[in-house]
């Protein structure tokens, strides 16, 4: 794709409401990207499944992952007042939360806007001006004015799906991106590219690419396409935190504008350690940026997948600052370099390399 194409599907797929279990906005736009490169089926989770057009079948098959959703919240109780009680969906930190920006889908799928509300510091003790309310006594206001308002004319209640309300947009003189969601729907993105780099092209295996949902509730879609893809590799594409404002330079090991991260290490998941060293490798002969990094936090689909049947797993992981915040910066040339590795990697893996990786070549 071009780099003008990429950044406008980008910015769309930032701006599209899903959040975990409500990933059919961000599905079907993502179908329609890729229904003319790959053969195109979802499942009733709404897991997505981009199959290659020229796979062949009886071939070892290459599984691509990213995820539809991203953190959010869901509606638990309209309060006496018209305030609406939710659940976070998702990390969340108690302090990313206040005065955010939300839409809600109510009951007729229609979206109403709403705020985390906040006291006025008019009305503050001390104490309350020097601390964070837990979540569960925070509240969204949509205006209403009472209980039996919110749920009759609002159509809000128990069930109804809330989403980070925040615009995408891309600076052309930084190549950065600004908004929300970036985990995941950069890896997915990816994905797109990933796909059109390939299109007609001869591989050595068949290529899936899975748009797995859920992830951020504990990886759940990422079971159900494992089980289904039956992976013999898999490439896992996911927008990952940054810490470069946050650690000291020698301890920095994921930034913006160093390429993608090479995850050794989470609360989840170790990787192939022969796959991780031959990506390396590879990205070093094409001189494609990257980072290494050992996380002591986090989790992602590569652990499920890894788990479901052992088959070599890596993470190729695109820079993002602020996770799991409404506000986000990633880099183009991130983006770019993650597609370019995961791209080379599809085209040169071989049955040979993937046996060295099972140690079915010693």
């Amino acid at each position: 794709m071009k780099k003008e194409q990429e950044i406008k599907m980008l910015k769309e797929f930032s701006n599209a409401n899903s959040t975990s279990g409500f990933e059919e906005e961000f599905v079907k736009l993502f179908a329609t990207y890729a229904q003319d490169i790959a053969n195109v089926e979802i499942d009733g989770m709404y897991n997505l499944y981009a199959s290659k057009k020229e796979n062949q079948g009886n071939r070892p098959v290459i599984q691509i992952d990213a995820h539809s959703d991203a953190v959010g919240f869901i509606t638990q109780a309209v309060r006496p007042n018209g305030l609406i009680k939710f659940v976070p969906l998702g990390g969340w930190v108690k302090y990313n939360i206040p005065s955010l920006k939300v839409r809600i889908r109510n009951k007729e799928g229609e979206y109403i806007s709403g705020v985390v509300a906040t006291k006025p510091p008019h009305f503050m003790t001390a104490a309350e001006r020097n601390t964070i309310p837990d979540i569960a006594s925070m509240s969204i206001d949509v205006g209403s004015c009472s209980r039996e308002e919110t749920i009759n004319d609002y159509k809000i209640d128990t069930g109804c799906p809330i989403f980070v309300d925040v615009e995408c947009a891309y600076n052309p003189k930084t190549g950065l991106f600004f908004g929300k969601d970036f985990d995941d729907r950069f890896g997915a993105g990816a994905m797109i590219s990933i796909l059109d780099n390939l299109k007609n092209e001869k591989l050595n295996f068949d290529l899936v690419c899975a748009l797995s949902a859920q992830e951020e509730v504990g990886l759940r879609g990422a079971y159900v396409t494992a089980r289904k893809v039956k992976p013999d590799v898999c490439l896992v594409l996911e927008s990952c935190p940054a810490d470069d404002t946050f650690e000291p330079e020698w301890l920095s090991q994921t930034g913006l504008k160093r390429g993608p991260m090479l995850r050794d290490m989470d609360t989840s998941f170790l990787p192939n350690p022969r796959f991780q060293q031959y990506a390396c490798q590879l990205a070093d002969q094409l001189n494609i940026p990257y980072t290494r990094s050992v996380r002591t936090g986090g989790g992602q689909d590569g652990a499920a997948i890894y788990y479901e049947n052992g088959a070599p797993t890596i993470v190729i992981g695109i820079p993002v600052r602020y996770e799991h915040s409404p506000y986000c910066f990633s880099a183009y040339t991130d983006f770019k370099a993650s597609v370019d590795l995961a791209t080379a990697l599809v085209r040169d893996l071989t049955v040979e390399k993937l046996n060295l990786f099972k140690l079915q070549s010693l």
